[in-house]
């Protein structure tokens, strides 16, 4: 068997995505499932009004979400996010995310070779 790439999902396992990381009262909750010098895959469930404030990363994010609403900000746009629909936020570039509503999102980080 080889090394294990991605942990804290089960294997071999059909679930719902979503159901992966739980909403908490007043919280932002996460839960990697990768990381390394190339990705990074991270599943976030935000309270409603919770919020990662404007920041900016070495890599592509790539934000698909699962469910609620969400307000994704790049470059002082803002771009509304409902389930099943995503966004990229660009490397270098000032982004933020606000639960609108109580908001679930897979974030996908590529990062530079």
């Amino acid at each position: 068997m080889g090394s294990i790439n991605i942990k804290n999902i089960d294997f071999a396992k059909v679930s719902s995505f979503s159901d992966e990381v739980s909403y908490q009262p007043g919280q932002i909750v996460s839960k990697t499932l990768a990381q390394n010098k190339a990705v990074s895959l991270t599943l976030f469930a935000f309270d409603k009004g919770e919020e990662i404030s404007t920041h900016e990363s070495d890599g592509d994010a790539l934000v698909i979400a699962l469910d609620g609403t969400g307000e994704i900000t790049i470059d002082e746009q803002k771009y509304t996010l409902n389930a099943g629909e995503s966004i990229v936020m660009p490397a270098g570039r000032p982004h933020a995310v606000y639960a609108a509503e109580r908001f679930k999102m897979f974030l996908v980080v590529v990062f530079p070779q």
